[in-house]
């Protein structure tokens, strides 16, 4: 965003051109006239009106890289949770308000034509939407980055609640209609191969080269989406590959009358792009994960490999200009997957291919949860690709014997660090092994991980592990997302801060300015309202906009503990309806996130939550002072308008289970206030904006991890604490639930037997802290204080930073 004030007649023009290049792709593309244009045209030819704008950069951008000769970074990823791609794209070319001039010359509003936009259905949850803000942060910083993933067909669901409470999943079909921002790239198509068997065939010097035969081979078409920088003029892609049949129709078949098999092929082979995270509690769901997996990966690949080769002839300087990043385990295939290609099609030892995968490869973790480090069956994985179980097996062998060297007469150690184990393939290890650095993604998480998760590869590799913070984009998750307060606070420091984060420091003297203050409110105030209007749009529930907003948003998972939330939610409630104080704090608690389809746990605890909120709002003594609503498919779009109206950020995961989170800093760039453990990126962010600005409350890390070890009996907290002991006998009581007494019997149950996550070790520091907030939020004026200085002190949490940490330190660009 420029800083000189703009020039009028300029932006006339601009909007000129602008709104005669809409009309033209209404009457060119669409060959309709003005008159009979619907909103999805009008949708349509703006956004490649836009795409329009982006090409020339596009080319250019490429083209400069060509010239260049530079060293080029690929970001492997499973998921890329883009959102909406319009307002980014205006925003980013600098754009957006001659955009929406230009439509409201044309009769239309922009938030209107933005809301025919489906979110992009490329991810579920934190992985997804980091690497999309990576993608931003590489573009806008003019590095030489690729995105690389799968043009999923359907996204993982789109989610509603029944009248039970219950979630209920519906496809997700988010390419229903045509995609104006991908460009087809049949020119970019692979050959992927499964299956089959590795036949070797010794030369004369005895060394053995390898065909992979009998294989049942699936087409990967590119597609790719442009990713501006903002305010420059660099546009980077990401790619996404599509499966495609070999043969489209088996006309012979069809002919004798067999018309089901005669398309049945083609409907096998395209299931592989078909939708995000088929469920993998079946043989054929976890077969299809590992073919997603290898399919994205081998077409990158060879991509990578033409692009590389059509500027050079051998390889002595592949890793001088190929850095590929592993965003968690998912593409780790991508070592094997490589030397295969290395040694088999182009002739290269079996050394020489390992060492240029492991100066190419880095991996990045993002979880400690042991079912998250994926693993697959040695008879899965030998079977669906057997020349790569060959290639690991090899690897391993080799890994065992450096192990052995550097730790003599220790099998246990060698056994716990080995690639293949007990019939599983372990591929956080062999992502290890075949990369030159392995980050966390928090100070805390890497610590974790050197002291516990790969102890032994820490003290085997040291130098090979390093931590980058996560970060995020402030143009989508400020700007865009919250214009009234990027206009506050550009108006008081200036906009240098929408590509320099840490500028936002400049707020700081702002917080003791009585007028700021007053105006920073007034910015929080309509936010709310349009908040407010949300709730009770997507969920009936009409909410009070003065209330404290108490937002928890994501993925729904235990350790994340929602349930915890919840719990607190029934005390509360439990208390007001005995006897409300007269300081009461009105409230409105908010939880939204989707949980796994067959995660049953997660989706009995949405139902508690649909059944606290309907017990709370019936009320006529409490809902007045409490109200809760669960929002439903949470998703890019929505979290864009819950942030800026949010007062409370609920960040409570069980401490030394979240490697980072990315919401927490979203929140507090908008201005809200955390409650959260010391877990995560929660402990920078408390020492980023002082403890006096934060709530932290519970259990740290290593203090759950001496519970566990001096066994924990969670039924021994159920009995010293009034509290819980009140709050687990209304959820049994039947009150909740008056025509199944019982349905939340097996949460109770869980907790006093089990209580992996620790909810009741943590349950009354969580309403202690709590009533700090209710007493912060009393003083407006304290609380817009703390509110302005969280902003002012998080200019550490941009992706940009974390993305400059990459090049500088990982990728060498």
């Amino acid at each position: 965003m420029p800083s000189t004030p703009p020039d009028p007649g300029r932006r006339s023009t601009r909007v000129d051109a602008l709104k005669r290049a809409i009309a033209d792709h209404v009457t060119y593309t669409l060959a309709r006239d003005r008159s009979s244009a619907t909103a999805r045209d009008v949708y349509m030819s703006t956004a490649w009106t836009l795409r329009d704008r982006l090409a020339e950069r596009w080319a250019a951008t490429q083209s400069n890289y060509e010239r260049g000769d530079v060293k080029r970074v690929y970001y492997l990823s499973l998921e890329f949770l883009m959102g909406r791609t319009l307002g980014n794209a205006a925003l980013n070319l600098g754009l957006e308000g001659a955009t929406a001039e230009a439509l409201e010359e044309l009769g239309y509003r922009l938030e209107e034509v933005e809301e025919r936009e489906p979110d992009a259905g490329l991810g579920n949850g934190g992985l997804g939407r980091l690497a999309a803000c990576y993608l931003d942060s590489m573009a806008t910083l003019e590095l030489p980055g690729y995105g690389y993933g799968i043009r999923y067909e359907h996204g993982i669901f789109r989610q509603r609640i029944d009248e039970r409470g219950r979630q209920v999943e519906k496809p997700d079909y988010w390419l229903q209609d045509e995609n104006p921002w991908e460009i087809a790239r049949p020119d970019r198509t692979y050959t992927v191969k499964f299956y089959g068997r590795p036949e070797g065939t010794p030369d004369e010097a005895g060394r053995v080269h390898y065909r992979w035969a009998d294989t049942h081979d699936v087409l990967a078409m590119a597609y790719d989406t442009p990713i501006p920088g903002y305010c420059n003029h660099t546009v980077n892609t990401l790619r996404l590959w599509a499966a495609k049949a070999t043969q489209e129709f088996d006309l012979e078949g069809f002919i004798r009358g067999n018309y089901i098999a005669a398309v049945e092929a083609k409907a096998n082979t395209e299931t592989i792009s078909k939708v995000l995270y088929p469920p993998d509690d079946t043989g054929q769901g976890k077969e299809l994960r590992l073919k997603q997996q290898y399919f994205f990966v081998s077409a990158t690949l060879q991509d990578i490999l033409q692009r590389y080769l059509g500027e050079r002839k051998t390889f002595a300087e592949f890793t001088d200009k190929v850095q590929v990043q592993l965003n968690d385990t998912h593409p780790a295939v991508a070592i094997p997957e490589l030397m295969r290609l290395l040694m088999d099609d182009h002739g290269l030892e079996w050394a020489a291919s390992f060492d240029i995968a492991r100066r190419c490869f880095a991996y990045t973790n993002h979880t400690v949860l042991p079912e998250a480090l994926e693993t697959w069956s040695v008879e899965l994985f030998g079977r669906l690709l057997p020349r790569h179980l060959e290639l690991v097996r090899e690897i391993d062998r080799r890994f065992r014997e450096r192990v052995r060297e550097r730790f003599p007469a220790d099998p246990e150690r060698e056994e716990r660090m080995s690639i293949i184990s007990g019939g599983q393939v372990r591929m956080a290890h062999l992502a290890i092994v075949g990369s030159h650095t392995v980050n966390g993604v928090a100070a805390l998480h890497t610590e974790i991980l050197k002291e516990r998760i790969f102890r032994d590869f820490h003290e085997l590799w040291p130098e090979r592990f390093t931590s980058v913070t996560n970060g995020v984009t402030q143009r989508r998750w400020m700007v865009k997302a919250n214009p009234e307060l990027s206009s506050l606070v550009s108006e008081r420091i200036g906009d240098g801060w929408i590509v320099d984060l840490p500028e936002l420091s400049g707020l700081e003297p702002y917080a003791g300015d009585a007028a700021f203050r007053e105006r920073w409110r007034a910015v929080k105030a309509r936010n709310k309202q349009r908040l407010a209007r949300i709730v009770e749009q997507e969920t009936g529930v009409r909410v009070d906009p003065a209330a404290l907003v108490d937002v928890q948003v994501k993925r729904m998972h235990e350790y994340k503990r929602q349930l915890l939330n919840a719990l607190r939610v029934v005390d509360t409630y439990l208390e007001l309806r005995d006897a409300a104080p007269a300081d009461a704090v009105p409230r409105t608690v908010l939880f939204g996130g989707k949980a796994a389809p067959t995660y049953w746990t997660a989706k009995l605890i949405i139902e508690l939550i649909g059944c606290i909120a309907g017990q709370v709002n019936a009320d006529p003594t409490v809902s007045p002072l409490l109200k809760v609503a669960f929002l439903p498919d949470y998703r890019v779009s929505l979290a864009e308008r819950i942030f800026p109206g949010s007062d409370l950020s609920e960040q409570i995961s069980t401490a030394g289970f979240e490697a980072s989170g990315t919401g927490n800093m979203k929140f507090s760039l908008n201005g809200a206030l955390t409650i959260g453990t010391l877990d995560g990126a929660n402990v920078e962010i408390a020492e980023a904006v002082g403890a006096e600005n934060i709530f932290i409350f519970g259990l740290t890390a290593e203090e759950v991890e001496q519970n566990k070890d001096a066994g924990y009996v969670p039924r021994e907290v159920y009995e010293g604490s009034p509290r819980v002991r009140r709050v687990l006998d209304h959820l049994l009581s039947g009150e909740l639930s008056p025509e199944d007494p019982g349905r939340f019997r097996p949460l109770v149950d869980s907790l006093l037997f089990h209580d992996e996550y620790m909810l009741l070790a943590d349950f009354d520091a969580y309403v202690k802290a709590q009533a700090d907030v209710d007493a912060a939020y009393r003083d407006p004026e304290r609380w817009t204080r703390m509110a302005i200085l969280n902003v002012a002190r998080c200019g550490f949490f941009s992706s940009d930073r974390s993305v400059k940490e990459y090049a500088d330190r990982i990728w060498k660009l």
